[in-house]
Protein backbone atom coordinates (compact mmCIF):
# COMPACT_ATOMS: atom_id res chain seq x y z
CA UNK A 1 0.00 0.00 0.00
CA UNK A 2 1.36 3.45 -0.84
CA UNK A 3 2.17 5.81 2.01
CA UNK A 4 -0.33 8.59 1.38
CA UNK A 5 1.57 10.98 3.63
CA UNK A 6 4.25 11.02 0.92
CA UNK A 7 2.03 11.31 -2.16
CA UNK A 8 0.97 14.48 -3.95
CA UNK A 9 -2.49 15.87 -4.60
CA UNK A 10 -1.67 15.41 -8.29
CA UNK A 11 -1.22 11.66 -7.86
CA UNK A 12 -4.25 11.27 -5.58
CA UNK A 13 -6.45 13.11 -8.10
CA UNK A 14 -5.23 11.23 -11.16
CA UNK A 15 -3.30 14.35 -12.21
CA UNK A 16 -6.40 16.48 -12.45
CA UNK A 17 -5.34 18.82 -9.66
CA UNK A 18 -2.24 20.21 -8.00
CA UNK A 19 -1.82 21.08 -4.33
CA UNK A 20 -1.61 24.39 -2.50
CA UNK A 21 0.94 25.75 -0.06
CA UNK A 22 -0.23 23.51 2.76
CA UNK A 23 0.75 20.50 0.66
CA UNK A 24 4.31 21.81 0.28
CA UNK A 25 4.53 22.25 4.06
CA UNK A 26 3.07 18.79 4.68
CA UNK A 27 5.30 16.97 2.20
CA UNK A 28 8.49 18.71 3.33
CA UNK A 29 7.79 17.60 6.91
CA UNK A 30 6.77 14.09 5.84
CA UNK A 31 9.91 13.56 3.76
CA UNK A 32 12.12 14.69 6.64
CA UNK A 33 10.26 12.32 8.99
CA UNK A 34 10.46 9.38 6.59
CA UNK A 35 14.19 9.81 5.85
CA UNK A 36 15.59 11.74 8.83
CA UNK A 37 19.21 10.92 8.02
CA UNK A 38 18.94 11.92 4.39
CA UNK A 39 16.54 14.87 4.25
CA UNK A 40 16.84 18.32 5.75
CA UNK A 41 14.04 20.89 5.54
CA UNK A 42 15.01 24.51 5.02
CA UNK A 43 13.05 27.73 5.41
CA UNK A 44 15.23 30.11 3.47
CA UNK A 45 13.15 33.28 3.32
CA UNK A 46 9.79 34.99 3.41
CA UNK A 47 7.73 36.20 0.48
CA UNK A 48 6.38 39.72 0.03
CA UNK A 49 3.18 38.58 1.78
CA UNK A 50 5.13 36.89 4.56
CA UNK A 51 4.78 33.26 3.50
CA UNK A 52 7.67 30.92 4.36
CA UNK A 53 9.83 29.79 1.45
CA UNK A 54 10.67 26.12 1.84
CA UNK A 55 13.26 23.79 0.37
CA UNK A 56 14.38 20.20 0.84
CA UNK A 57 18.02 19.10 0.88
CA UNK A 58 18.47 15.37 0.19
CA UNK A 59 21.86 13.72 0.63
CA UNK A 60 23.30 10.62 2.33
CA UNK A 61 26.73 12.13 2.95
CA UNK A 62 28.10 15.56 3.80
CA UNK A 63 26.28 17.81 1.29
CA UNK A 64 29.11 20.35 1.44
CA UNK A 65 31.54 17.81 -0.01
CA UNK A 66 29.57 16.62 -3.06
CA UNK A 67 28.11 18.30 -6.15
CA UNK A 68 24.70 19.89 -5.63
CA UNK A 69 21.83 19.70 -8.12
CA UNK A 70 19.28 22.46 -7.50
CA UNK A 71 15.72 21.85 -8.72
CA UNK A 72 13.96 25.18 -8.96
CA UNK A 73 10.21 24.73 -9.39
CA UNK A 74 7.36 27.18 -9.32
CA UNK A 75 9.15 30.32 -10.45
CA UNK A 76 5.97 30.59 -12.55
CA UNK A 77 3.44 28.83 -10.29
CA UNK A 78 0.93 28.15 -13.06
CA UNK A 79 3.60 25.85 -14.43
CA UNK A 80 3.30 23.40 -11.54
CA UNK A 81 4.85 20.37 -13.27
CA UNK A 82 8.19 20.81 -11.52
CA UNK A 83 6.69 20.90 -8.04
CA UNK A 84 4.72 17.67 -8.42
CA UNK A 85 7.41 15.91 -10.46
CA UNK A 86 10.07 16.98 -7.98
CA UNK A 87 8.27 15.43 -5.02
CA UNK A 88 7.64 12.23 -6.98
CA UNK A 89 11.22 11.93 -8.24
CA UNK A 90 12.70 12.75 -4.84
CA UNK A 91 10.51 10.16 -3.12
CA UNK A 92 11.61 7.48 -5.57
CA UNK A 93 15.29 8.45 -5.31
CA UNK A 94 15.13 8.43 -1.51
CA UNK A 95 13.34 5.09 -1.58
CA UNK A 96 15.95 3.85 -4.08
CA UNK A 97 13.37 2.50 -6.49
CA UNK A 98 15.24 4.59 -9.10
CA UNK A 99 18.81 5.85 -9.36
CA UNK A 100 20.04 3.80 -6.37
CA UNK A 101 23.05 5.21 -4.58
CA UNK A 102 23.07 8.65 -6.20
CA UNK A 103 22.60 10.47 -2.89
CA UNK A 104 25.91 9.08 -1.68
CA UNK A 105 27.62 10.98 -4.50
CA UNK A 106 25.59 14.16 -4.85
CA UNK A 107 22.95 16.29 -3.12
CA UNK A 108 19.59 17.50 -4.37
CA UNK A 109 18.39 20.94 -3.28
CA UNK A 110 14.67 21.11 -4.15
CA UNK A 111 12.69 24.37 -4.12
CA UNK A 112 9.08 23.22 -4.72
CA UNK A 113 7.34 26.61 -4.94
CA UNK A 114 9.76 29.48 -5.45
CA UNK A 115 7.01 32.05 -6.03
CA UNK A 116 4.95 31.14 -2.97
CA UNK A 117 2.56 34.11 -3.17
CA UNK A 118 1.80 33.48 -6.84
CA UNK A 119 1.37 29.81 -5.96
CA UNK A 120 -1.54 30.73 -3.69
CA UNK A 121 -3.30 32.90 -6.27
CA UNK A 122 -5.20 29.91 -7.61
CA UNK A 123 -7.55 30.07 -10.57
CA UNK A 124 -9.07 27.87 -13.26
CA UNK A 125 -8.01 30.13 -16.12
CA UNK A 126 -4.62 31.37 -14.95
CA UNK A 127 -3.02 29.66 -17.97
CA UNK A 128 -5.74 29.22 -20.59
CA UNK A 129 -3.29 27.82 -23.15
CA UNK A 130 -2.17 25.02 -20.83
CA UNK A 131 -3.71 21.53 -20.69
CA UNK A 132 -4.20 21.00 -16.93
CA UNK A 133 -4.26 20.90 -14.01
CA UNK A 134 -7.79 22.14 -13.35
CA UNK A 135 -6.58 25.07 -11.24
CA UNK A 136 -3.14 26.56 -10.88
CA UNK A 137 -1.19 29.47 -9.45
CA UNK A 138 -0.41 32.88 -10.97
CA UNK A 139 2.68 33.77 -12.98
CA UNK A 140 3.94 36.75 -10.98
CA UNK A 141 4.54 37.57 -7.33
CA UNK A 142 2.25 39.54 -5.04
CA UNK A 143 4.25 42.60 -6.14
CA UNK A 144 3.48 41.69 -9.78
CA UNK A 145 7.12 40.85 -10.53
CA UNK A 146 8.17 38.03 -12.85
CA UNK A 147 10.93 36.29 -10.90
CA UNK A 148 12.46 34.96 -14.11
CA UNK A 149 13.32 38.53 -15.05
CA UNK A 150 14.76 39.39 -11.63
CA UNK A 151 18.01 37.44 -11.21
CA UNK A 152 20.30 40.34 -12.05
CA UNK A 153 18.47 43.26 -10.41
CA UNK A 154 17.14 41.20 -7.44
CA UNK A 155 14.22 43.50 -6.63
CA UNK A 156 11.91 40.83 -5.18
CA UNK A 157 12.32 39.54 -1.62
CA UNK A 158 11.81 36.05 -3.02
CA UNK A 159 14.76 36.45 -5.39
CA UNK A 160 16.97 37.83 -2.64
CA UNK A 161 16.10 34.79 -0.51
CA UNK A 162 16.88 32.38 -3.35
CA UNK A 163 20.21 34.07 -4.03
CA UNK A 164 21.03 33.49 -0.38
CA UNK A 165 20.35 29.79 -0.92
CA UNK A 166 22.61 29.85 -3.98
CA UNK A 167 25.39 31.57 -2.03
CA UNK A 168 25.15 28.99 0.74
CA UNK A 169 24.99 25.79 -1.33
CA UNK A 170 26.66 26.84 -4.60
CA UNK A 171 24.75 24.40 -6.83
CA UNK A 172 26.81 22.87 -9.62
CA UNK A 173 23.72 22.52 -11.81
CA UNK A 174 20.47 24.48 -11.57
CA UNK A 175 17.47 22.94 -13.33
CA UNK A 176 14.77 25.57 -13.81
CA UNK A 177 11.47 23.71 -14.31
CA UNK A 178 8.91 25.34 -16.63
CA UNK A 179 6.10 24.74 -19.14
CA UNK A 180 6.20 26.30 -22.61
CA UNK A 181 3.75 28.65 -24.19
CA UNK A 182 3.08 28.74 -27.89
CA UNK A 183 2.57 26.37 -30.75
CA UNK A 184 1.33 22.79 -30.92
CA UNK A 185 3.83 20.20 -32.09
CA UNK A 186 4.95 16.65 -31.33
CA UNK A 187 7.97 17.14 -28.96
CA UNK A 188 6.95 17.03 -25.30
CA UNK A 189 9.95 18.77 -23.72
CA UNK A 190 12.83 21.10 -24.53
CA UNK A 191 16.15 20.98 -22.68
CA UNK A 192 18.43 23.97 -23.23
CA UNK A 193 21.68 24.00 -21.29
CA UNK A 194 24.45 26.50 -20.55
CA UNK A 195 27.34 27.18 -20.62
CA UNK A 196 27.30 26.23 -24.28
CA UNK A 197 26.94 29.64 -25.91
CA UNK A 198 28.03 31.99 -23.10
CA UNK A 199 30.26 32.14 -20.05
CA UNK A 200 33.65 30.41 -19.82
CA UNK A 201 34.28 28.70 -23.17
CA UNK A 202 36.20 25.90 -21.46
CA UNK A 203 32.94 24.76 -19.89
CA UNK A 204 31.16 24.44 -23.25
CA UNK A 205 32.17 20.83 -23.88
CA UNK A 206 30.82 19.71 -20.51
CA UNK A 207 27.68 21.79 -21.05
CA UNK A 208 27.05 19.95 -24.31
CA UNK A 209 27.88 16.65 -22.61
CA UNK A 210 25.29 17.37 -19.92
CA UNK A 211 22.62 18.42 -22.42
CA UNK A 212 23.18 15.58 -24.88
CA UNK A 213 23.35 12.88 -22.21
CA UNK A 214 20.17 14.20 -20.60
CA UNK A 215 18.38 14.28 -23.95
CA UNK A 216 19.44 10.68 -24.56
CA UNK A 217 18.10 9.59 -21.16
CA UNK A 218 14.78 11.39 -21.62
CA UNK A 219 14.40 10.03 -25.16
CA UNK A 220 15.07 6.50 -23.89
CA UNK A 221 12.11 6.98 -21.53
CA UNK A 222 9.83 7.56 -24.52
CA UNK A 223 9.92 11.33 -24.90
CA UNK A 224 10.71 13.49 -27.92
CA UNK A 225 13.05 16.16 -26.47
CA UNK A 226 14.34 19.30 -28.17
CA UNK A 227 17.81 20.80 -27.51
CA UNK A 228 16.49 24.38 -27.73
CA UNK A 229 13.50 26.38 -26.57
CA UNK A 230 11.05 26.37 -29.52
CA UNK A 231 10.64 30.09 -30.23
CA UNK A 232 9.23 30.97 -33.63
CA UNK A 233 11.09 33.65 -35.57
CA UNK A 234 7.70 35.29 -36.12
CA UNK A 235 4.95 34.82 -33.54
CA UNK A 236 2.31 32.24 -34.43
CA UNK A 237 3.96 31.39 -37.78
CA UNK A 238 5.45 27.88 -37.96
CA UNK A 239 6.85 28.53 -41.43
CA UNK A 240 9.15 31.21 -40.02
CA UNK A 241 11.16 28.54 -38.20
CA UNK A 242 12.98 28.77 -34.89
CA UNK A 243 15.55 30.96 -33.16
CA UNK A 244 18.23 29.95 -30.71
CA UNK A 245 18.15 32.36 -27.78
CA UNK A 246 21.15 33.17 -25.61
CA UNK A 247 19.54 34.44 -22.44
CA UNK A 248 20.82 37.45 -20.53
CA UNK A 249 21.31 37.19 -16.74
CA UNK A 250 17.84 38.47 -15.89
CA UNK A 251 16.88 34.83 -16.61
CA UNK A 252 18.08 31.77 -14.69
CA UNK A 253 19.48 30.34 -17.93
CA UNK A 254 21.68 33.39 -18.43
CA UNK A 255 22.50 34.00 -14.79
CA UNK A 256 24.22 30.78 -13.72
CA UNK A 257 26.79 30.76 -16.58
CA UNK A 258 28.02 34.10 -15.24
CA UNK A 259 28.67 32.29 -11.94
CA UNK A 260 30.64 29.61 -13.86
CA UNK A 261 27.98 27.00 -13.13
CA UNK A 262 25.70 24.83 -15.28
CA UNK A 263 22.02 25.36 -15.86
CA UNK A 264 19.27 23.47 -17.68
CA UNK A 265 16.09 25.17 -18.81
CA UNK A 266 13.44 22.43 -18.64
CA UNK A 267 10.27 23.24 -20.58
CA UNK A 268 7.52 20.66 -20.95
CA UNK A 269 4.94 21.29 -23.66
CA UNK A 270 1.81 23.10 -22.47
CA UNK A 271 -0.47 21.27 -24.95
CA UNK A 272 0.37 17.85 -23.50
CA UNK A 273 -1.86 16.60 -20.68
CA UNK A 274 -0.76 17.14 -17.08
CA UNK A 275 0.00 13.49 -16.31
CA UNK A 276 2.31 13.31 -19.32
CA UNK A 277 4.07 16.56 -18.44
CA UNK A 278 4.67 15.53 -14.82
CA UNK A 279 5.98 12.13 -15.92
CA UNK A 280 8.39 13.70 -18.42
CA UNK A 281 9.62 16.21 -15.84
CA UNK A 282 10.10 13.40 -13.31
CA UNK A 283 12.16 11.47 -15.87
CA UNK A 284 14.27 14.56 -16.48
CA UNK A 285 14.96 15.03 -12.76
CA UNK A 286 15.98 11.39 -12.34
CA UNK A 287 18.24 11.65 -15.39
CA UNK A 288 19.87 14.80 -14.04
CA UNK A 289 20.49 13.15 -10.67
CA UNK A 290 22.16 10.19 -12.37
CA UNK A 291 24.35 12.44 -14.51
CA UNK A 292 25.45 14.66 -11.61
CA UNK A 293 26.23 11.57 -9.53
CA UNK A 294 28.28 10.10 -12.38
CA UNK A 295 30.09 13.20 -13.65
CA UNK A 296 29.57 15.89 -11.01
CA UNK A 297 33.00 15.69 -9.41
CA UNK A 298 34.73 16.20 -12.75
CA UNK A 299 32.34 18.98 -13.72
CA UNK A 300 32.86 20.66 -10.37
CA UNK A 301 36.63 20.62 -10.83
CA UNK A 302 36.12 22.30 -14.19
CA UNK A 303 33.92 25.02 -12.67
CA UNK A 304 36.51 25.69 -9.96
CA UNK A 305 39.10 26.17 -12.70
CA UNK A 306 36.64 28.53 -14.39
CA UNK A 307 36.40 30.45 -11.11
CA UNK A 308 40.17 30.87 -11.11
CA UNK A 309 40.14 31.95 -14.77
CA UNK A 310 37.42 34.52 -14.09
CA UNK A 311 39.57 36.04 -11.36
CA UNK A 312 42.15 36.82 -14.07
CA UNK A 313 39.83 38.56 -16.54
CA UNK A 314 41.25 42.03 -15.92
CA UNK A 315 42.38 43.59 -19.18
CA UNK A 316 40.72 40.94 -21.38
CA UNK A 317 37.74 41.20 -23.69
CA UNK A 318 34.51 39.82 -22.19
CA UNK A 319 31.29 39.17 -24.13
CA UNK A 320 28.27 40.74 -22.44
CA UNK A 321 25.58 40.37 -25.10
CA UNK A 322 24.81 38.29 -28.17
CA UNK A 323 22.95 38.53 -31.43
CA UNK A 324 20.90 35.40 -31.03
CA UNK A 325 17.21 35.03 -31.60
CA UNK A 326 14.93 37.51 -29.95
CA UNK A 327 15.07 40.37 -27.56
CA UNK A 328 12.57 41.12 -24.83
CA UNK A 329 11.72 44.79 -25.05
CA UNK A 330 10.64 47.23 -22.37
CA UNK A 331 7.05 46.04 -22.65
CA UNK A 332 8.03 42.38 -22.48
CA UNK A 333 7.23 41.83 -26.15
CA UNK A 334 9.61 39.61 -28.10
CA UNK A 335 11.17 40.87 -31.31
CA UNK A 336 13.69 39.24 -33.58
CA UNK A 337 17.20 40.46 -32.90
CA UNK A 338 19.32 41.99 -35.62
CA UNK A 339 22.00 39.69 -36.90
CA UNK A 340 20.16 36.40 -36.38
CA UNK A 341 20.86 34.51 -39.60
CA UNK A 342 19.42 31.37 -41.12
CA UNK A 343 21.88 28.62 -40.36
CA UNK A 344 20.18 25.60 -41.85
CA UNK A 345 16.86 23.92 -42.52
CA UNK A 346 15.63 21.31 -40.09
CA UNK A 347 12.95 18.66 -40.21
CA UNK A 348 10.76 19.47 -37.23
CA UNK A 349 8.03 17.07 -36.01
CA UNK A 350 4.94 19.25 -35.97
CA UNK A 351 1.28 18.89 -36.90
CA UNK A 352 -0.70 19.90 -39.94
CA UNK A 353 -2.05 23.42 -39.62
CA UNK A 354 -3.91 26.18 -41.44
CA UNK A 355 -3.34 29.93 -41.33
CA UNK A 356 -6.48 31.84 -42.25
CA UNK A 357 -7.34 35.46 -41.67
CA UNK A 358 -9.41 35.85 -38.51
CA UNK A 359 -12.69 37.78 -38.82
CA UNK A 360 -12.00 39.03 -35.26
CA UNK A 361 -8.41 40.30 -35.39
CA UNK A 362 -8.05 40.63 -39.14
CA UNK A 363 -4.73 38.77 -38.94
CA UNK A 364 -3.76 35.23 -39.94
CA UNK A 365 -4.35 32.75 -37.10
CA UNK A 366 -2.76 29.32 -36.89
CA UNK A 367 -5.05 26.36 -36.20
CA UNK A 368 -3.36 22.99 -35.57
CA UNK A 369 -4.63 19.49 -36.27
CA UNK A 370 -2.96 17.29 -33.62
CA UNK A 371 -4.43 14.18 -35.24
CA UNK A 372 -2.27 14.73 -38.32
CA UNK A 373 1.49 14.62 -37.69
CA UNK A 374 3.49 16.58 -40.21
CA UNK A 375 7.18 17.27 -40.69
CA UNK A 376 7.90 20.97 -41.00
CA UNK A 377 10.88 21.86 -43.17
CA UNK A 378 11.77 25.16 -41.54
CA UNK A 379 14.84 27.32 -40.87
CA UNK A 380 16.62 27.09 -37.55
CA UNK A 381 18.69 30.15 -36.70
CA UNK A 382 21.35 28.85 -34.36
CA UNK A 383 24.31 31.04 -35.27
CA UNK A 384 25.20 33.16 -32.27
CA UNK A 385 27.71 36.00 -32.36
CA UNK A 386 28.80 38.57 -29.77
CA UNK A 387 27.01 41.90 -30.05
CA UNK A 388 28.67 43.61 -27.07
CA UNK A 389 32.25 42.91 -26.04
CA UNK A 390 33.87 45.01 -23.32
CA UNK A 391 37.43 45.11 -22.01
CA UNK A 392 37.47 44.31 -18.30
CA UNK A 393 39.13 46.93 -16.09
CA UNK A 394 42.54 46.05 -14.75
CA UNK A 395 41.65 46.79 -11.14
CA UNK A 396 37.88 46.94 -10.83
CA UNK A 397 35.04 49.37 -10.30
CA UNK A 398 34.38 52.13 -7.79
CA UNK A 399 30.86 52.91 -6.60
CA UNK A 400 30.82 56.45 -5.16
CA UNK A 401 29.63 56.96 -1.60
CA UNK A 402 26.23 58.35 -2.60
CA UNK A 403 25.31 55.06 -4.29
CA UNK A 404 26.86 52.49 -1.97
CA UNK A 405 23.85 51.70 0.19
CA UNK A 406 21.63 50.33 -2.58
CA UNK A 407 24.26 49.07 -5.02
CA UNK A 408 26.39 47.54 -2.27
CA UNK A 409 23.40 45.61 -0.92
CA UNK A 410 22.53 44.28 -4.36
CA UNK A 411 26.10 43.16 -5.02
CA UNK A 412 26.02 41.38 -1.66
CA UNK A 413 22.86 39.48 -2.64
CA UNK A 414 24.90 37.89 -5.42
CA UNK A 415 27.89 37.16 -3.21
CA UNK A 416 30.06 39.63 -5.14
CA UNK A 417 33.06 40.73 -3.13
CA UNK A 418 33.39 44.46 -2.54
CA UNK A 419 35.05 46.52 0.16
CA UNK A 420 34.71 50.10 1.39
CA UNK A 421 37.59 52.42 0.55
CA UNK A 422 39.19 53.02 3.98
CA UNK A 423 40.44 56.57 3.44
CA UNK A 424 39.58 59.44 1.12
CA UNK A 425 41.76 59.86 -1.96
CA UNK A 426 42.17 62.90 -4.13
CA UNK A 427 42.75 63.02 -7.88
CA UNK A 428 42.41 59.29 -8.42
CA UNK A 429 43.04 58.23 -12.00
CA UNK A 430 39.84 56.62 -13.25
CA UNK A 431 37.87 55.83 -16.37
CA UNK A 432 34.51 57.60 -16.40
CA UNK A 433 31.61 56.73 -18.71
CA UNK A 434 29.74 59.68 -20.15
CA UNK A 435 26.54 58.91 -22.02
CA UNK A 436 26.17 60.41 -25.48
CA UNK A 437 22.59 59.20 -25.84
CA UNK A 438 20.10 57.94 -23.26
CA UNK A 439 16.85 56.36 -24.37
CA UNK A 440 14.39 55.72 -21.55
CA UNK A 441 11.49 53.36 -22.07
CA UNK A 442 8.06 54.90 -22.41
CA UNK A 443 6.44 52.30 -20.16
CA UNK A 444 7.61 50.36 -17.11
CA UNK A 445 8.96 46.83 -17.43
CA UNK A 446 9.16 44.67 -14.31
CA UNK A 447 8.51 47.76 -12.21
CA UNK A 448 11.37 49.81 -13.66
CA UNK A 449 11.86 52.36 -16.42
CA UNK A 450 14.66 50.81 -18.42
CA UNK A 451 17.36 52.91 -20.09
CA UNK A 452 19.52 52.22 -23.13
CA UNK A 453 22.84 54.07 -23.12
CA UNK A 454 25.51 54.77 -25.68
CA UNK A 455 28.73 56.53 -24.80
CA UNK A 456 32.36 55.93 -24.02
CA UNK A 457 34.83 55.53 -21.19
CA UNK A 458 37.34 58.38 -20.82
CA UNK A 459 40.43 58.87 -18.69
CA UNK A 460 39.84 61.42 -15.94
CA UNK A 461 40.72 62.12 -12.33
CA UNK A 462 38.29 62.39 -9.45
CA UNK A 463 38.20 62.42 -5.67
CA UNK A 464 37.04 59.21 -4.00
CA UNK A 465 35.52 59.54 -0.52
CA UNK A 466 36.14 57.11 2.30
CA UNK A 467 33.36 54.54 2.31
CA UNK A 468 33.02 54.35 -1.47
CA UNK A 469 32.93 50.74 -2.62
CA UNK A 470 35.77 49.11 -4.49
CA UNK A 471 34.61 46.08 -6.51
CA UNK A 472 37.67 44.09 -7.60
CA UNK A 473 37.61 42.39 -10.97
CA UNK A 474 39.89 39.69 -9.55
CA UNK A 475 37.18 37.41 -8.19
CA UNK A 476 35.33 34.29 -9.38
CA UNK A 477 32.17 36.28 -10.15
CA UNK A 478 33.99 38.74 -12.42
CA UNK A 479 31.67 38.05 -15.36
CA UNK A 480 28.62 38.78 -13.23
CA UNK A 481 30.32 41.94 -11.92
CA UNK A 482 30.68 43.20 -15.49
CA UNK A 483 27.11 42.29 -16.41
CA UNK A 484 25.86 44.38 -13.50
CA UNK A 485 28.25 47.36 -13.68
CA UNK A 486 29.02 47.85 -17.38
CA UNK A 487 26.39 50.45 -18.36
CA UNK A 488 25.64 49.12 -21.84
CA UNK A 489 25.16 45.49 -20.73
CA UNK A 490 21.51 44.42 -21.19
CA UNK A 491 20.88 43.66 -17.52
CA UNK A 492 23.19 46.16 -15.87
CA UNK A 493 21.94 48.28 -13.02
CA UNK A 494 22.10 51.21 -15.45
CA UNK A 495 19.94 49.39 -18.01
CA UNK A 496 17.37 48.66 -15.32
CA UNK A 497 17.09 52.38 -14.58
CA UNK A 498 18.87 52.48 -11.22
CA UNK A 499 20.77 55.64 -12.24
CA UNK A 500 18.17 57.44 -14.35
CA UNK A 501 18.43 60.57 -12.21
CA UNK A 502 22.00 60.99 -13.46
CA UNK A 503 20.70 61.45 -16.99
CA UNK A 504 18.30 64.29 -16.19
CA UNK A 505 19.41 67.86 -16.70
CA UNK A 506 18.73 69.67 -13.42
CA UNK A 507 20.08 73.17 -14.07
CA UNK A 508 19.16 75.30 -17.05
CA UNK A 509 20.33 78.58 -18.55
CA UNK A 510 17.76 81.06 -19.82
CA UNK A 511 18.01 81.58 -23.56
CA UNK A 512 18.86 85.28 -23.27
CA UNK A 513 21.75 84.42 -20.92
CA UNK A 514 22.84 81.60 -23.23
CA UNK A 515 22.90 84.09 -26.09
CA UNK A 516 25.21 86.39 -24.16
CA UNK A 517 27.49 83.50 -23.20
CA UNK A 518 27.70 82.37 -26.82
CA UNK A 519 28.55 85.84 -28.11
CA UNK A 520 31.34 86.20 -25.55
CA UNK A 521 32.78 82.77 -26.35
CA UNK A 522 32.68 83.46 -30.10
CA UNK A 523 34.54 86.71 -29.59
CA UNK A 524 37.17 85.28 -27.24
CA UNK A 525 37.78 81.82 -28.79
CA UNK A 526 38.54 81.87 -32.53
CA UNK A 527 39.00 78.09 -32.67
CA UNK A 528 35.56 77.61 -31.18
CA UNK A 529 34.09 80.06 -33.67
CA UNK A 530 35.62 78.02 -36.48
CA UNK A 531 34.17 74.79 -35.07
CA UNK A 532 30.75 76.40 -34.85
CA UNK A 533 30.91 77.61 -38.44
CA UNK A 534 31.90 74.14 -39.69
CA UNK A 535 29.08 72.53 -37.73
CA UNK A 536 26.56 74.97 -39.25
CA UNK A 537 27.81 74.12 -42.70
CA UNK A 538 28.08 70.34 -42.33
CA UNK A 539 25.03 69.55 -40.16
CA UNK A 540 21.73 70.91 -41.49
CA UNK A 541 19.73 69.53 -38.55
CA UNK A 542 22.04 71.31 -36.14
CA UNK A 543 21.81 74.53 -38.15
CA UNK A 544 18.01 74.36 -38.05
CA UNK A 545 17.80 73.87 -34.28
CA UNK A 546 18.09 77.01 -32.11
CA UNK A 547 18.31 74.88 -28.96
CA UNK A 548 21.19 72.75 -30.27
CA UNK A 549 23.05 75.83 -31.49
CA UNK A 550 22.92 77.42 -28.02
CA UNK A 551 23.69 74.07 -26.41
CA UNK A 552 26.91 73.91 -28.45
CA UNK A 553 28.26 76.79 -26.39
CA UNK A 554 26.71 75.93 -23.04
CA UNK A 555 28.35 72.48 -23.02
CA UNK A 556 31.73 74.18 -23.41
CA UNK A 557 31.14 76.81 -20.75
CA UNK A 558 32.34 76.56 -17.15
CA UNK A 559 28.73 76.73 -15.91
CA UNK A 560 27.89 73.40 -17.53
CA UNK A 561 27.01 70.60 -15.07
CA UNK A 562 29.97 68.24 -15.31
CA UNK A 563 27.91 65.45 -13.70
CA UNK A 564 25.16 65.50 -16.34
CA UNK A 565 25.11 62.15 -18.18
CA UNK A 566 27.98 60.91 -16.02
CA UNK A 567 27.47 57.26 -15.08
CA UNK A 568 28.19 57.10 -11.33
CA UNK A 569 30.42 54.03 -11.37
CA UNK A 570 34.09 54.32 -12.32
CA UNK A 571 36.76 51.93 -13.54
CA UNK A 572 40.20 51.87 -11.99
CA UNK A 573 43.44 50.13 -12.89
CA UNK A 574 44.53 49.39 -9.32
CA UNK A 575 42.99 48.44 -6.01
CA UNK A 576 41.78 51.27 -3.77
CA UNK A 577 41.83 49.21 -0.59
CA UNK A 578 45.32 50.17 0.57
CA UNK A 579 45.30 52.87 3.25
CA UNK A 580 47.26 55.57 1.41
CA UNK A 581 45.96 58.88 2.86
CA UNK A 582 44.45 61.68 0.83
CA UNK A 583 46.83 64.32 -0.53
Amino acid sequence: MPDHTLTTVAEESGFRRTGRGDEVTRLCAAYAAAWPRAVRTLTFGRSAEGRPMRALLACRTDPHRVPVLMLQAGIHPGESDGKDAGFIALREILGETVAPGVLERMAILFVPAFNVDGHERFGRWNRPNQNGPEEMGWRTTAQNLNLNRDYAKADAPEMRALLGLVREWDPLVCADLHVTDGADFQPDISLQAEPINQGDARLYASGRELRDALIAKVAADGSMPLPFYPDFAKPDDPASGFLLTVYSPRFSTGYFPQRNRFTVLVETHSWKDYATRVRVTRNTIVGLAELVAAHGNRWREETLKADATAARLGGTQVVLDHSSGWREGASGARTEAAGASVSHLIDFPGYAYTRDVSPISGEPVTVYDPKTPQIWHVPYRDQVSPSLTVKAPLGGYVVPLAWTQDIGARLAFHGIRCEPVPASRNEVRIEAYRAATVHCAATPFEGRMRATLTGSWQRETTDVAAGALFVPIAQPLARLVMHLLEPEAPDSFAAWGFFNACFEQKEYTESYVAEQIARTMLAEQPDLAAQFARRLKDDPAFAASPAERLDFFLRRHSSWDSHYNLYPVFRVDESLISTRPAV
